[in-house]
């Protein structure tokens, strides 16, 4: 299992033959979603008939949630990295889902996420 970062669904979202074709590789029953993915995407949607399309697209996506756990290690996170490196709240807890759940991220911001210990990223 891969867990995509919002960029790559965007990218993906707008037709990217790049992010399709990765997609694709990794074979999307192979791919999941953090809850705050979904809701950074669905708040970036410009009307309800975008909202509608890309709620149809992403209901094919397995979509793990942020649980106790994963908000303390947020928590951590945010202590360690976001004064040292900028590490902003929705990233933390992206990364603290793919750590929690021992499961490679797939970000095109590799900057945002490469100096978080225990964060495999895919590539």
């Amino acid at each position: 299992m891969i867990l995509c970062d919002t960029d790559v669904i965007i990218e993906y979202l707008k037709g990217s033959k790049k992010a399709k074709r990765e997609l694709e590789k990794i074979k999307l029953n192979n791919i999941t979603l953090s809850s705050i993915t979904l809701m950074e995407i669905y708040f970036g949607a410009l009307n309800k008939k975008e909202l509608n399309n890309i709620k149809r697209v992403l209901e094919n996506f397995n979509i793990l949630k942020v649980n106790e756990d994963i908000s303390d290690l947020s928590i951590d996170l945010i202590l360690k990295y976001s004064k040292s490196h900028g590490l902003r709240i929705p990233d933390s807890l992206i990364g603290a889902t793919a750590i929690y759940y021992d499961v490679p991220l797939f970000t095109y911001n590799t900057k945002d996420f490469h100096f978080i210990e225990n964060l495999r990223l895919y590539k």
